[in-house]
C-alpha cells in the first residue's frame, strides 16, 4: 500500500533496509488493526480519512527520528504490553535476558524480596512479578514520570509492586527502601563522550538521565548498587545488573573491590558482555 512505501523509503535515512521495513510494517498495523498477510491480501487503499490524517502526523514525526514506541504508545516486552513515553526507557531484549536469568533461578523459592533499582516504565519488576507472583517486589526512580507510568502499568497488568520515588545515588534515601534477597538493576551506563554515537531516535528522544554517566564516574551506579548491597541484602543474598558490553572487566572489578568474591558474566543473544551476577 503507498502509505506504508512512504513511511518505508522515509525511514531509509535513519536505519537499515530491514529496519525501515519492519518499522512500517508494524507501524501500518498499528494504525489499521491490519496483519501483514491481511494488508497483502487486500486493496491498495486501506486508509480511511482519519488514519489518513493521522498517518501523515505521524510519518513527519517518524523521519526525523522519533521512535515508534512513542508513536503507537507501547512496546511488547517479555511477552506483555506495556505503555511508554519520551519519560521513560523503551524495554530492550537484552533486558528480558536478564529478567529470565533471575527467574531461573529464583522460580523454587517462595516469598522472595525483590528489589528493582530505576524502574522506567516497570518493565523489569512487573515481568518478574507476573513470572515470580509469589515474590515481594519494590522498585525505585528518580523520575516522577517514570513512576506514573510504572504504577498505570503495574495497574494494567494486574500487578502489586510498591514504587518509591527517590534519588538513589542518595544514601541518605536508603532508608526508605527494604532489606531484599535479590537487588536487579538495568541502571545508566552510557559515558556521555558516547552520546553522539548513538542512533537518534535513542539520542534525541529517551531520557537522559536513563541513559547517561559522567565520564569521570562512569560506574557511579554500580558502586552506589554494591555498597547498597552490602548493607540490605538479606543473608545469600545476590544482585543482577545489566552492564556497558565494553566495560564488563571494568564494571567486575568494581564489585570485586567492594568485596564482592562471587562474580558470574554472561552474554546476550548477540554475543554481548552484557549481564552481572554478585554475591559474597
Amino acid at each position: 500500500m503507498q502509505a506504508y512505501i512512504k513511511l518505508r523509503e522515509g525511514l531509509s535515512n535513519l536505519y537499515s533496509a530491514d529496519e525501515a521495513t519492519a518499522i512500517a510494517h508494524e507501524y501500518i498495523e498499528s494504525l489499521t488493526g491490519l496483519k501483514k498477510m491481511d494488508r497483502l491480501l487486500a486493496k491498495d487503499d486501506l486508509l480511511n480519512e482519519v488514519q489518513y490524517t493521522t498517518f501523515h502526523k505521524d510519518f513527519e514525526r517518524m523521519i526525523i527520528g522519533e521512535p515508534l514506541q512513542h508513536i503507537t504508545g507501547y512496546q511488547w516486552f517479555a511477552s506483555y504490553k506495556f505503555i511508554v513515553n519520551n519519560h521513560v526507557l523503551i524495554p530492550r531484549p537484552e533486558t528480558e535476558e536478564l529478567i529470565q536469568w533471575l527467574v531461573e533461578e529464583c522460580k523454587i523459592k517462595t516469598a522472595i524480596s525483590i528489589l528493582d533499582i530505576g524502574t522506567g516504565s516497570g518493565c523489569i519488576p512487573i515481568a518478574i512479578k507476573k513470572k515470580l507472583p509469589t515474590a515481594n517486589v519494590t522498585s525505585c526512580d528518580i523520575s516522577e514520570e517514570a513512576i506514573t507510568i510504572a504504577k498505570l502499568n503495574a495497574q494494567n497488568m494486574n500487578t502489586s509492586i510498591q514504587f518509591i520515588q527517590l534519588d538513589f545515588l542518595r544514601e541518605v534515601h536508603w532508608k526508605d527502601l527494604p532489606n531484599v534477597d535479590v537487588l536487579i538493576s538495568n541502571p545508566p551506563y552510557i559515558p556521555v563522550s558516547e552520546k553522539e554515537n548513538l542512533d537518534k531516535n535513542v539520542r534525541d528522544f529517551e531520557p537522559a538521565t536513563a541513559l547517561f554517566v559522567s565520564d569521570d564516574d562512569r560506574f557511579v551506579f554500580y558502586r552506589k548498587i554494591a555498597l547498597f548491597g552490602l548493607q540490605k541484602l538479606n543473608p545469600n543474598g545476590a544482585i543482577y545488573c545489566e552492564i556497558h558490553q565494553n566495560f564488563a572487566k571494568e564494571t567486575m572489578a568494581v564489585f570485586n573491590q567492594a568485596g564482592y568474591s562471587n562474580i558470574e558474566l554472561r552474554k546476550d543473544i548477540y554475543g554481548n558482555d552484557r549481564m552481572l551476577k554478585v554475591f559474597l
